[in-house]
């Protein structure tokens, strides 16, 4: 399955969630699982066996013809994407505090799909380290930002950016008095 098509799933089951105010734990409950895995799901950091995703489907009270039916796994769409601020969808990554991310867009390419999400880390976040599955891509758009690895700290600035492997344990932290806003571009490989 193609990750686009994994972030649509993750997207719709947030956004049906929300629309129906229905908490992490109530669907778990309904479903049969945790919340910590529904969690996971939604934030596209885990794919869900087909029976998990059809009793989360069921949990949402939505039928899956309806549920599936706007999928797709190539866009028709023109080379040229825009994607207008207002409409940036805000998600939850991991469980935190201060740290907003705004997924921008999502598009596969060739043998890969890049995933755009801007990050505004409030003064006096902090967080565990996480990983991800992907080459991750850093821009300081403004404020400061200490980005924690495990043997090393390394300062950006606004107008500063770096890449890295994100299996590499690490974590943004925001020690200034104002939000640090950062693009961040995800690349992650087809295998």
């Amino acid at each position: 399955m193609e990750h686009e098509v994994i972030v649509q799933i993750s997207n719709k089951i947030k956004s049906i969630r929300k629309e129906k105010n229905l908490t992490l734990q109530d669907i778990a409950d309904r479903a049969g699982v945790t919340k910590g895995l529904i969690s996971q799901i939604e934030n596209s950091r885990t794919i869900p066996s087909l029976v998990v995703l059809i009793q989360i489907v069921k949990a949402l009270e939505v039928d899956l013809d309806l549920f599936f039916n706007d999928l797709s796994a190539h866009s028709a769409a023109s080379s040229i994407l825009v994607q207008r601020k207002s409409d940036y969808e805000r998600f939850e990554k991991e469980p935190s505090s201060g740290y907003e991310y705004f997924r921008i867009f999502t598009k596969k390419v060739k043998q890969s799909t890049i995933d755009f999400v801007l990050l505004e880390i409030q003064p006096g976040s902090s967080r565990d380290f996480v990983q991800t599955e992907a080459f991750e891509y850093k821009y300081i758009i403004s404020g400061s930002v200490k980005y924690q690895f495990v043997d090393k700290e390394i300062m950006l600035h606004a107008g500063d950016s770096m890449l890295f492997d994100g299996r590499i344990a690490h974590n943004p932290i925001n020690e200034g008095t104002e939000v640090v806003q950062m693009l961040v571009v995800y690349f992650f490989e087809e295998k």
